[in-house]
Formats: structure tokens, sequence, C-alpha cells
């Protein structure tokens, strides 16, 4: 599993959306988290992060977002070298078909359909985890 001072970036245009997820993260024992209101906002956090040394370690971001959708900000980081391997779990209310789909070709680690509870959410992480550990 990841360790304590894993740095976790929470992307969602909800506010409430983002205390939610960082309450889950607090309870399964996540503290070094960090939130953005959307796309715009989070690529140029990452970047920051990875170029000051400090980089974030995995990304929970919402799908549908005003400025930069989680789908696009996936893809951007999947384009950039320094971010391209980061861990990212897409959290939806969308459950189409086709687009978990693209956000499979797209590259997400995995995704979580909305509602969901800190078990549903714990159990992405870990999966992220073994995927990134291969």
């Amino acid at each position: 599993m990841f360790q304590p001072e894993t740095k976790f970036l929470i992307v969602d245009d909800f506010g409430t959306m983002r205390k939610i997820v960082r309450k889950v993260l607090s309870e399964i024992g996540f503290k070094n988290v960090e939130e953005a209101d959307d796309g715009n906002t989070a690529l140029p956090k990452l970047k920051q992060g990875s170029e000051s040394g400090a980089p974030f370690n995995f990304v929970i971001s919402d799908w549908n977002m005003p400025g930069m959708s989680g789908l696009e900000l996936l893809k951007a980081c999947r384009a950039d070298d320094k971010l391209k391997h980061l861990p990212f779990v897409m959290v939806t209310a969308e459950s189409e078909q086709s687009n978990l789909v693209a956000a499979i070709q797209a590259g997400v680690t995995d995704y979580v359909v909305k509602p969901f509870n800190a078990a549903t959410l714990k159990e992405k992480i870990e999966n992220a985890y073994k995927k990134t550990q291969k």
C-alpha cells in the first residue's frame, strides 16, 4: 500500500465532494492532501510539484468539470513525461460504457462511480497501487 506521506491531489469543481474525498483519505491514513477545483488549476500544481522536487504521488479527479475536464487532465498527465506514471483515479457519475472505455484508452489507473463509500475508494487506491508496482 502507499505510504502515509503519499501526496494526493483531489480535483473536483464541487467543494463538498473534495471534502468528502479528503475525509475518506484521512480515515484511511493519508494526510498529505491538496485540492484543485478543475483541471486548469490542477495541471499547473502537478507540474510545479514535479519541478520543485515535491511531486504529487496520486490524483483523484472528477470527470465532469468546467474548464478542463478530468479526462482532459488525464490526457495531459499521460502526455507529460514527468507525470505520465502518476496513479490517476477518475471519480464519475457517468456509468456510460463508452465513457469508461475512453478513460481506459487514455490511461486511467482506475475509476469509481458516484456515489461511493470509504471502503470502495480505499479498494480503488489499493488497486491503483498494485497496478503501479508492476
